[in-house]
């Protein structure tokens, strides 16, 4: 008999896998999975104690205590609530600095918000050369609250400034703006109102996403570029308004860096400048009352997270997704 008239034995099929032993490989993988996931992660998540957690944990215990940064933290003197009942009855300063922040982010957010939209709209437009005019808009918020900034904001509004040589061509008499109390916030607001750059892109980002069909159906319908923006822009921009709005009113309260260098770090002049955050560094680092300053710095944690909660609570009477999905 030849090797092609053997008969051919069927193979055998293989045993199942036992299902315990398959769960435990994909139990196995997962944790291999996992494992690798937290290696890549290990970097943020030392950094996030590190710098973070840690650091925020030790300025809590600090709050309650009198401690000083010329003497060990051991040494320093548990006072309890002493910090805090000395910051919202005995320091004038405190609720002064409240009062120049909460100005600040009531009128330069809205503000920068409404510079931003409208510049973005301007530049929402198919035309040569308009990628050149964004990048010149968007250009001052890469220099961020930088200290640099700030110098050349206050070599401006000085009495022999830019601004003044300008407004002399016009025979208009200027004067000392960052040292005169009533002008020296308007112009630290106009400098966040100037960096306007970070919420334009955002909002031009909506503004392409918003459906041209709808713009031409209006228009079908004789409807005015008011009526558009007011029934078609804004309602299908709001999603991107509430998150410029949060992000800003977020930044607006920890303004520091404009406010230190436009006022040398005093918060003049007569603390017309005097932003929470620049009492919380002076309450630290020039009164080296550091136990303060961690008990004003929780406090400041405490309001911007409420309010971030109140404006995400509120979002939903106004924010208008474009799915019907509840968010």
């Amino acid at each position: 008999m030849t090797m092609a008239q053997m008969p051919v034995r069927p193979t055998e099929p293989a045993p199942p896998v036992p299902a315990a032993h398959r769960r435990g490989r994909v139990a196995r993988r997962r944790r291999r999975e996992d494992i690798a996931g937290y290696v890549f992660l290990s970097p943020w998540l030392l950094g996030l104690l590190g710098i973070t957690a840690i650091p925020m944990l030790i300025s809590l215990y600090l709050s309650f205590t009198d401690y000083s940064p010329l003497i060990p933290v051991t040494e320093s003197n548990w006072i309890g609530l002493d910090n805090y009942r000395r910051m919202f009855t005995a320091d004038p300063q405190y609720w002064h600095a409240v009062r120049v922040t909460v100005t600040f982010a009531l009128i330069a957010v809205p503000l920068k918000l409404a510079a931003a939209l409208g510049v973005a709209l301007l530049l929402n437009k198919a035309m040569r050369g308009i990628s050149a005019f964004r990048g010149l808009f968007y250009l001052p918020s890469l220099l961020g609250g930088s200290v640099a900034l700030a110098i050349v904001w206050r070599s401006m509004f000085n009495g022999d400034g830019a601004f003044n040589s300008f407004l002399s061509i016009f025979g208009i008499e200027g004067k000392a703006w960052v040292n005169d109390p009533t002008w020296a916030l308007p112009t630290l607001m106009l400098l966040a109102i100037w960096q306007f750059g970070a919420p334009m892109v955002i909002f031009l980002a909506g503004l392409k996403q918003v459906p041209i069909e709808l713009y031409e159906a209006a228009s079908v319908d004789g409807a005015s570029a008011w009526r558009k923006f007011a029934h078609i822009t804004l309602p299908m921009l709001s999603p991107v308004i509430f998150f410029n709005l949060v992000l800003e009113t977020i930044h607006g309260f920890q303004g520091f860096t404009s406010a230190f260098v436009l006022s040398n770090g005093t918060g003049g002049p007569v603390d017309t400048t005097l932003m929470y955050t620049l009492r919380l560094y002076n309450a630290g680092f020039v009164e080296l009352n550091m136990g303060y300053a961690s008990a004003m710095a929780w406090v400041f944690l405490l309001v911007v997270g409420t309010i971030t909660v109140v404006l995400f609570s509120t979002g939903r009477f106004w924010v208008h997704y474009s799915d019907s999905e509840e968010r």
